[in-house]
């Protein structure tokens, strides 16, 4: 059932509200709808009107791949043929024993209720985790995050062909990325070959001059791969002319470098930073048991002593059953973890015993610049072109529909063999002389 914000009141069959449209909950929805009974349907309650592949945010700062690559519509996922729906909304209030939960959509506020809810709703960016970093760094998190990036790198570069100033210069050319996990490496391997690609369209700028710094606090890149990949990772990395600076941890961004905390000095202008998340506000809302701010669930995805209640995905603590351990926050995972949930919702419905999690992980994979990536398979690791290769392929097998498949696969093809584009964007509206 739905009320809406004016109080009328449509009866609706029941209903399992699915909260977040990232990986997991977008997975959720498709494993999900086209099997649950007639009288059943799925609402998926997003922010945004599309999910992000994260991992690929890198390739969009660096121009290997368009935006609108790295994003699906959820609006195609969900079959709305079917009476299942996408509602665009904040969830702004939940009661878990009524059953229902309040959104702040396009429409005003209006109430859901619901005999299953799935909470997959992630973790955000923390701005505060190093001081100086609200105000003086570059997040990527989002779509948004990666195109200001981009837009920053070529308006830098912009300023250091007309500037006379030669310490200036020296700042606006450095750029610093700040953590050597996945998204850093993979930032900082794709800004080196994106800045290589397009100096040429800077003759005033020297290649020579050009630095991309990134800053770790561990002897290891890449700390969630083998050790190997790491250090293969890292020696790709420099022999592409990127500076890491491995055990340096960063004790205050300024508006024009980075302070370390050996006191050492870092000028530059520009700062990204993939380091901090935290606990999404919503945990604090539903008011239900977390533990470092990811809510905790039994062994199959549901909440103790809250009856219709789940949760997956990077806001979940989920107990993976082949090892014992508590399951990462990877997109691996997050699949896996929707499909098992789609069964075991299923199972509830119709009365049968759920399953626990329990997943063995096919291997990790990154991409360290254009054409180069590192993997870690069952008994193999790779790097270079071919891990990269696989890389794509597995995100590519992720999108949805066959056309939107092929028409990146194209589009991707075409860009492994021209530079990278050098537009920048301005997201702003027009305004008249006089200021309006």
């Amino acid at each position: 059932m739905l009320v809406n914000h004016a109080g009328e009141t449509a009866l609706n069959p029941r209903q399992i509200v699915i909260v977040g449209g990232g990986f997991a909950g977008a997975t959720l929805v498709r494993s999900l709808q086209h099997k649950v009974p007639a009288d059943w349907r799925v609402v998926l309650v997003g922010e945004e009107s599309y999910t992000t592949f994260n991992p690929m945010l890198a390739e969009v700062v660096g121009a290997s791949i368009f935006p609108e690559h790295v994003v699906a519509p959820l609006r195609e996922l969900v079959s709305v043929s079917s009476g299942h729906r996408f509602i665009m909304g904040t969830v702004s209030a939940a009661d878990t024993a009524a059953k229902t939960i309040t959104c702040s959509s396009l429409a005003g506020e209006m109430t859901l209720t619901y005999e299953h809810l799935v909470l997959a709703f992630g973790n955000r960016t923390r701005l505060d985790f190093i001081p100086g970093m609200a105000e003086h760094a570059l997040p990527l998190k989002t779509i948004g995050d990666a195109l200001e990036i981009r837009n920053v790198v070529l308006r830098r570069l912009a300023q250091a062909e007309l500037e006379t100033d030669p310490i200036e210069r020296t700042r606006l050319v450095h750029f610093a990325v700040i953590g050597g996990g996945f998204s850093g490496v993979e930032e900082a391997g794709e800004l080196v070959d994106c800045l290589r690609s397009i100096q040429r369209y800077y003759p005033r700028v020297k290649a020579a001059d050009i630095v991309v710094t990134l800053v770790h606090d561990t002897q290891q890149l890449l700390p969630e791969l083998p050790a190997a990949l790491g250090l293969a990772a890292k020696i790709s990395l420099e022999e592409r002319g990127v500076r890491v600076l491995m055990a340096e941890r960063a004790a205050s961004i300024r508006a024009d470098g980075i302070s370390l905390a050996n006191g050492v000095q870092l000028e530059t202008r520009t700062v990204i930073c993939t380091v901090g998340t935290r606990p999404n506000a919503l945990v604090d809302t539903f008011s239900l048991p977390h533990d470092r701010g990811r809510i905790v669930v039994k062994a199959d995805m549901s909440l103790a002593n809250h009856k219709g209640l789940w949760a997956l995905g990077d806001c979940a603590l989920v107990p993976n059953a082949r090892n014992g351990t508590a399951s990462p926050p990877t997109a691996q995972f997050a699949v896996q973890q929707a499909q098992l949930l789609s069964k075991n919702i299923l199972s509830v419905i119709f009365q049968r015993p759920t399953q626990p999690f329990d997943y063995l992980a096919r291997g990790s994979m990154a991409a360290i610049g254009h054409m180069k990536g590192v993997a870690a398979l069952p008994g193999l690791y790779l790097s270079g072109l071919l891990a990269w290769l696989l890389w794509r392929a597995y995100y590519l097998s992720q999108m949805p529909t066959f056309g939107r498949k092929l028409r990146i696969f194209v589009e991707w093809t075409w860009g492994m063999f021209f530079p990278a584009d050098i537009t920048h964007f301005r997201f702003t509206r027009s305004k008249d002389r006089s200021g309006r």
